[in-house]
């Protein structure tokens, strides 16, 4: 248990106030840990996954006697020391060679992680192609029904997506758009793909499922002689492909106090993010809308506007409408008979 701290001064208070929870938080901080034995190609991949991550990412230079499935007291300390919520593992061990583990904590404490083998690899400078600037945000592409179907691929696509997501923003100019992660599993046969359901008793076996490809893209804007520009993506690096390996899911409860949301505002409880009015919805695009309920109308009792230039003309119609039929044919072959006499 982390004794909770008092502030002494100013300076320490406003220290404690930035770390406390938010209602919009702040870009999530990794640390970057190298265990005993790493590798060549553990530690490439965890300099180039640094690179997409600057500048919120912090690197351990010195190696780590680190067991985060055993032990997460470590993991926590540095959690708390840092505030950082994010922390990418990189081990090569002769039971399980070039792996790197993604961890993601809440409140200074272990909430899940997943380990990820390395299979593939080729580093940003085998790319001769132009380099997106640092610091900028990404876009993030997946691929695949499974990171909505099932619960590896969920968790993965979860994880990646704290992992790379920048700071919340309500909007961003184009040219801000320099690089697209895009993330895909590999196409896998009926057997491999019957296995990898969450109903089927062997997804628990990582084996069975099939791997995960990471790619990097610049984007470009072309002119395309209309309002909207031409895209164009030209791959960068890094070029990494991952086979999944142990995990740890969540616990419920605090899963439960991770995914708590914050009491709204009163304005933005009648925008309709807060709590649900009746036939009140907000779309995917973040619009309002409502359904009104009208019941069935006689239109013949419709008040509409009185004009005093359109009285007369009602009175008429309404005395023309009240005369028999008889009397109408009287009145019109009466002038007729004037004229014969005339």
């Amino acid at each position: 248990m982390l004794q909770t701290v008092k502030p002494k001064n100013a300076r320490s208070k406003r220290a404690l106030e930035a770390r406390e929870p938010k209602e919009v938080e702040d870009q999530r901080r990794a640390i970057f840990v190298h265990g005993t034995k790493t590798g060549e190609v553990v530690d490439k991949v965890m300099k180039e996954m640094m690179a997409l991550k600057q500048p919120h990412a912090i690197s351990f230079s010195e190696k780590n006697a680190i067991r985060p499935f055993e032990d997460a007291s470590s993991l926590e300390f540095w959690a708390h020391k840092n505030d950082a919520s994010m922390f990418v593992i990189g081990q090569s061990t002769k039971k399980r060679p070039a792996g790197i583990i993604i961890a993601r904590m809440f409140d200074s404490k272990l909430l899940d992680m997943c380990e990820l083998g390395i299979e593939r690899f080729m580093s940003l400078s085998e790319f001769k192609t132009p380099k997106s600037s640092p610091g900028h945000k990404p876009m993030l592409h997946f691929a695949s029904e499974l990171f909505d179907t099932h619960p590896r691929y969920m968790q993965l696509k979860s994880l990646l997506m704290d992992l790379f997501n920048g700071e919340v923003i309500d909007s961003i100019c184009l040219p801000g758009l320099e690089h697209v992660i895009s993330v895909t599993v590999a196409p896998s046969d009926a057997s491999q793909t019957s296995s990898a359901l969450p109903d089927d008793t062997r997804h628990e076996d990582p084996k069975h499922l099939p791997n995960v490809h990471l790619r990097t893209y610049t984007v470009k804007l072309a002119p395309s002689g209309v309002r909207i520009p031409r895209v164009q993506l030209t791959e960068m690096g890094p070029f990494i492909d991952f086979s999944l390996r142990r995990h740890q899911e969540a616990d419920q409860d605090m899963l439960k106090a991770a995914m708590k949301k914050p009491k709204l505002k009163k304005q933005d409880i009648e925008k309709g993010l807060g709590k649900k009015k009746k036939n009140l919805e907000v779309d995917e695009m973040g619009d309002l809308r409502g359904r009104i309920h009208v019941a069935k109308q006689d239109l013949g009792k419709l008040q509409t506007r009185k004009m005093k230039g359109l009285k007369g003309q009602s009175s008429e119609r309404d005395e023309g409408a009240s005369t028999s039929p008889d009397q109408s044919e009287v009145e019109d072959a009466s002038p007729r008979k004037r004229q014969k006499r005339g």
